[in-house]
């Protein structure tokens, strides 16, 4: 048994860490797995499942963010640079647009929606 003293912010506490043999170490081994098994969080399958179909030019989200509003309806015409969506990030609002004119034929998001980089917003035909 070694004992230890350690300060975490400003506060000493006296510990006892008792030493273990190296036949020990194969329960470290079970204690990672579920760290490892934790990745269980790809509930990211409800996004692409928020809307329909899919059109040939896809809206994909320029950065990390949160959707705070969404502008246009499936099925309505827009134009290059009319705004589909507003993304929040770092605090602020973008707008995202249509990369060309067309008519949107999915939305892939819905309002409160939190998405990463690359992920496909909306798609026009």
């Amino acid at each position: 048994m070694k004992n230890y003293r350690i300060t975490v912010n400003g506060v000493a506490y006296d510990v006892a860490v008792e030493e273990l043999g190296a036949g020990v170490a194969p329960v470290a081994a079970p204690v990672a797995a579920p760290v490892a098994a934790a990745p269980v969080a790809a509930p990211a399958a409800p996004a692409p499942a928020a809307s329909g179909a899919a059109g040939a030019v896809k809206i994909q989200s320029p950065m990390p963010g949160k959707i705070l509003a969404i502008k246009a309806n499936v099925g309505q015409a827009v134009k290059q640079g009319d705004v589909v969506m507003i993304l929040e990030a770092m605090k602020m609002e973008n707008e995202i647009v249509a990369p060309a004119d067309g008519t949107i034929a999915g939305i892939n998001v819905a309002v409160g929606d939190s998405v990463e980089s690359g992920d496909t917003l909306a798609s026009l035909n």
